[in-house]
């Protein structure tokens, strides 16, 4: 780190618990974020004022403008613009010292697993919208032992789960949310999203996210859920499935 670096991360490096070599740590790592809207948007915020060195954001939708209400990272003069590319634009007028990535088109199962292996990705973040994209995030994730931080939201609640496939104990993203080939998802476009609670799961993407790269405890196996009206959070514990089709034992996995 050069003097300009010293004194931008400076409040990092004064926590015992990150100090000179944690924010070196993070200096030196790369987190793939899928999805910059209401998740994305916050969590790639705070990744980057946070010296994350190096960021992709995976997008392959436009901004619009109903999107502005929550997708803190787009601005009015994007309109139309791919998120992805939207993003990297805002992102850089905070932290023009990191190299961001962008992957703006819908890529294949294989071709995320591809792109994962390239290019040593040491987290991800899905920030996605649909349970297609997040059981391929979940299984190439798996794959590559590379740790998911998993974000939701919907109405006035948001959900938060941590997937450490560092360790074989972790359960994975269908151990919590069976793939039963059914479509039962809720979309904001339907059902309404308060802006704020999106900022609230993304950042707390962007928080665990941190702690996994820095190996402060992350929250593991367990289901963080905020109540938006209450104010409150609901913690539900969970483990492994032995009989899951992507990450148990018995499955084939090749």
């Amino acid at each position: 780190m050069n003097d300009q670096d010293l004194e931008r991360y400076g409040r990092h490096i004064l926590l015992p618990e990150v100090d000179y070599d944690g924010q070196q740590k993070l200096l030196d790592s790369h987190v793939l974020v899928v999805g910059l809207g209401g998740l994305g948007s916050p969590a790639s915020i705070y990744l980057a004022s946070s010296g994350i060195g190096e960021l992709t954001l995976c997008d392959f939708d436009k901004v619009e403008l109903s999107n502005l209400q929550r997708q803190i990272v787009h601005t009015e003069d994007m309109l139309q613009i791919n998120k992805a590319q939207s993003a990297k634009s805002f992102i850089s007028s905070i932290n023009s010292n990191i190299n961001i990535n962008v992957v703006d088109k819908k890529l294949s199962e294989n071709a995320f697993d591809l792109y994962v292996k390239k290019n040593s990705v040491d987290a991800i973040l899905d920030c996605s919208d649909n349970f297609q994209t997040r059981y391929s995030v979940n299984k190439v994730a798996f794959k590559n032992k590379i740790p998911l931080i998993s974000g939701s939201a919907i109405r006035f609640e948001g959900q938060l789960a941590i997937f450490d496939f560092r360790d074989n104990s972790s359960a994975c993203y269908e151990c919590l949310f069976p793939d039963n080939g059914e479509e039962n998802e809720l979309r904001c476009a339907d059902h309404g999203i308060l802006a704020p609670v999106v900022g609230i799961i993304g950042v707390m993407q962007s928080l665990e996210a941190i702690k996994v790269l820095l190996n402060l405890n992350p929250i593991k196996n367990k289901l963080r859920i905020f109540d938006g009206k209450s104010n409150e959070w609901k913690t539900i514990s969970f483990k492994k499935d032995k009989e899951c089709a992507i990450c148990s034992s018995s499955s084939d996995h090749s």
